[in-house]
């Protein structure tokens, strides 16, 4: 009897485990499963009693155990899918000693560009009320309320994204300022793109960089740069 349940475990665990995996809906055939484990990453392509196939990305294919699904921890992307969006995390890094506030004379020229026009005039108003209410000494700058640069930049951000064709509109946006590091002042970006294509992803991730790295300059924003290995 031992021997027999030896011979047979494999076949009693994946019976189990197919169970477990059909039951509590955890793949699919074609669900995009990521299991560093076992070095899977990609397709599903073949779910049986004894053997999961996974085709990656890279065209090889990885063979495990119905019962790795239920006994290890595994990532599946299908919900990425079903709601049409992927999403995106990162950061861009402030270099610290370019932060600062908004001089008088360049209120003008940050009222042209679209994306915060109607942002600065709003909030010039908020803050000319809030100072003139509270008496500020405006001959410094660093008393009362005041715009910064880097307050303006997020906001562009914020506004561009909102406005970008391929980002998604229903999915969550943000961008925040997390605690500053050895590389700087970091603004986390979190979005969804309208699509969950890899290769559509990737190239509007990179543009979407692309134009955040050019428009730092019209705020005087400079971002970090690692030149320790020149």
């Amino acid at each position: 009897s031992a021997i027999t349940m030896l011979i047979f475990k494999d076949s009693i665990l994946g019976f189990v485990a197919s169970l477990q995996v059909s039951a509590n809906d955890m793949v699919r055939i074609g669900d995009w499963i990521t299991m560093p484990k076992y070095g899977a990453d990609g397709d599903v392509i073949q779910i049986t009693l004894t053997t999961v196939k996974v085709r990656n990305f890279d065209k090889t294919i990885t063979t495990l155990p119905p019962y790795a699904l239920v006994s290890d921890s595994f990532q599946n992307w299908r919900g990425m899918q079903e709601i049409g969006g992927r999403r995106l995390k990162r950061s861009v890094h402030i270099k610290q000693g370019t932060i600062r506030f908004v001089r008088p004379e360049e209120i003008e020229n940050l009222q042209k560009i679209e994306y915060i026009s109607d942002h600065v005039k709003s909030r010039i108003i908020e803050i000319e009320k809030y100072n003139k209410e509270h008496s500020v000494d405006k001959s410094l700058l660093i008393n009362g309320r005041n715009l910064t640069n880097i307050g303006l930049f997020r906001q562009y951000i914020y506004n561009y994204l909102k406005n970008h064709p391929h980002v998604h509109k229903e999915l969550l946006l943000i961008v925040r300022q997390l605690q500053p590091n050895e590389k700087g002042m970091p603004l986390e970006l979190y979005f969804f793109t309208a699509t969950t294509v890899w290769v559509e992803y990737e190239a509007i991730v990179s543009d979407i960089f692309d134009h955040i790295t050019a428009a730092a300059t019209y705020f005087d924003l400079e971002l970090f740069e690692d030149l320790s290995n020149d």
